[in-house]
């Protein structure tokens, strides 16, 4: 005989069960809420990242780095120029080699000359002859232009050393930075190619993003109100509890819903609640199965989403492994470029240094010119005094003017001799001072490197705003995907609750094994009567109507006749 206390302990069963479903749906509940927070602080920080990109701190690296790359390209061209006016230099300083030697062979033979004249000289005078332009003037133009000539070559020869080594420092130069330039302009046009790729990817992918991130935080609230909607289940287990409870009151003689069910009313009463209770319950476990399955589903597909937009936010602002910003990449490439632009900087320091000392050597040499030019000047007026001194010494002078004769050619090969090298000296100036021109432009490689520098403080700054949204991303990433995973979890338990549910179900099905009875006492149905009433949901109205039918209309109560509004249809 089932007694009532067997029947509450299947009610206090139920309840247990109930409670775990309560439990398990706060603790999912507060998971989701949770995890839509997180998310929705990703998805804000991530929907302000396009604007940084293409903020003014970027715009301002981008002008430098584009600066940067424009005078590196320029100062290329420029050391093509000074490879080619330093080649001028070195052929024009070595063509004055030739005349300047025939100075020296004038020089040197005026010298034999002015010891012939003065032999020559003192061998016809006589008291009242005036030989000074032979025993003099020729001798001492002699010691002069040979002093002049000697400081001339040391400052040629100087020259010539200098030139040499600026073509060897050059060559040198070359050797170690051949492309130092070409390949940092080329550095700098991927780095603002990246920049601006990267730009565009994270506006033109910022609308994917937010509708991913809607698409999320949509799901999530159909989750919760999958939740809301699987409490439904626990109020059908806790309607299943109260008939359970009035089954038992009813055992023990107690009143039900103001009805007292006689002695003979106990067996059929238990046969029709036992019953209505157990189909309920098979109702409810169906349904709670269906919904916790919807519910696994949508939560497995919201997390799948969210490693979606994890994914997309790394694809757009992080490098290949995940978790650098990419910008930190393009801020490597920039430091590998500064470092480059230094160590170019020592080495166009020592070209500098000694395109400045053929400046100064060419200076000092060109400063020796005019002296040479006053030998020409000298021998052409000693040339003339000597032959007009000859022409008065009449035949006794005959020997002289052999010697007047050979000044005049000395004079004509020193005056070529002398116009032939300060020729080629003046192209020699013109040349060290471009030399000296293109060496100062491309002294300018320190402005580069200043505005390098300053770039990639920019982008650092901007590096460490993307570091922080990586870090955020994958810490609150990890732990919504966490979350809703916890979530799922908690939801897949709830499957051994729908099977604890069917056990209680037998056991409800084990107190009455006699089907209800077709046609109830009139207390049992006022008992039944009062069950549905506690119903708040259709589900259990129509398992409730399908054991024991509809309930009869409410009777139609008749109106008074003054009750009547049909006169007030009268037009």
């Amino acid at each position: 005989m089932t007694t009532p206390t067997a029947v509450r302990q299947l009610a206090a069963d139920l309840s247990a069960q109930r409670e775990k479903i309560e439990s398990a749906f706060v603790s999912v509940g507060g998971c989701l809420t949770q995890g839509a927070a997180l998310l929705n602080a990703l998805t804000n920080l991530f929907d302000a990242l396009p604007d940084a990109l293409s903020g003014a701190e970027v715009q301002q690296a981008t002008g430098h780095l584009e600066a940067v790359a424009s005078r590196a390209t320029a100062l290329s061209d420029v050391f093509g120029q000074e490879r080619a006016d330093l080649e001028r230099l070195f052929d024009v300083v070595s063509a004055a080699n030739l005349p300047i030697s025939d100075l020296h062979r004038t020089i040197k033979m005026m010298g034999i000359v002015s010891i012939n004249a003065r032999v020559t000289a003192a061998s016809i005078a006589q008291d009242s002859d005036d030989f000074d332009v032979f025993t003099t003037d020729i001798a001492t133009l002699s010691e002069s232009a040979t002093r002049t000539l000697k400081e001339f070559s040391h400052a040629y020869r100087q020259l010539v050393i200098e030139v040499d080594a600026a073509v060897g420092q050059r060559n040198r130069f070359e050797a170690a930075h051949a492309h130092t330039l070409s390949d940092l302009a080329g550095r700098l046009t991927a780095t603002l190619r990246a920049l601006e790729n990267q730009r565009a990817s994270a506006v033109d992918g910022s609308a994917e993003t937010s509708r991913l991130s809607r698409q999320i935080v949509g799901q999530i609230g159909s989750a919760v109100m999958a939740l809301q909607v699987g409490d439904a289940p626990r109020q059908r287990l806790e309607h299943i509890e109260t008939g359970l409870e009035h089954l038992a009151a009813i055992l023990s003689g107690e009143p039900v819903f103001d009805t007292e069910a006689s002695f003979e009313d106990r067996e059929p009463a238990l046969d029709a609640i036992a019953a209505l209770e157990q189909e309920q319950l098979a109702d409810t476990a169906r349904d709670f199965a269906l919904e916790v399955g919807d519910a696994e589903r949508s939560l497995a597909a919201l997390a799948a989403d969210a490693e979606t937009i994890m994914a997309r936010s790394r694809g757009q602002y992080g490098s290949d492994v995940g978790k650098t910003s990419s910008i930190a990449s393009l801020s490597e490439q920039l430091r590998a470029a500064v470092s480059m632009l230094a160590d170019f900087e020592a080495e166009r320091a020592k070209l500098e240094a000694v395109a400045a000392t053929v400046q100064q050597t060419v200076a000092v040499l060109l400063g020796h010119v005019e002296a040479v030019q006053d030998i020409e000047a000298n021998m052409r007026l000693v040339s003339l005094n000597a032959a007009v001194r000859c022409a008065q010494l009449g035949p006794r002078g005959a020997s002289l003017t052999v010697i007047a004769t050979q000044l005049r050619e000395l004079t004509s090969e020193t005056v070529i001799a002398a116009e032939s090298a300060v020729d080629w000296l003046s192209q020699s100036a013109a040349l060290a001072n471009a030399f000296g021109t293109s060496a100062d432009g491309a002294g300018k490689g320190k402005g580069l490197e200043k505005d390098a520098t300053l770039a990639l403080e920019l982008l650092s700054g901007l590096d460490r705003k993307l570091a922080v949204a990586l870090e955020s991303l994958d810490t609150d990433g990890t732990r919504v995907i966490a979350l809703l995973q916890t979530a799922a979890n908690g939801l897949d338990g709830l499957g051994t609750l729908s099977e604890a549910m069917d056990d209680v179900r037998m056991q409800i099905a084990g107190l009455a094994p006699d089907a209800p009875s077709a046609e109830p006492t009139e207390n049992i149905a006022l008992i039944l009567a009062g069950l549905r009433r506690l119903y708040t949901m259709e589900a259990e109205r129509s398992v409730h109507d399908a054991l024991f039918g509809s309930p009869a209309p409410i009777a139609a109560i008749d109106q008074p006749a003054e009750d009547d509004f049909g006169d007030f249809m009268v037009l």
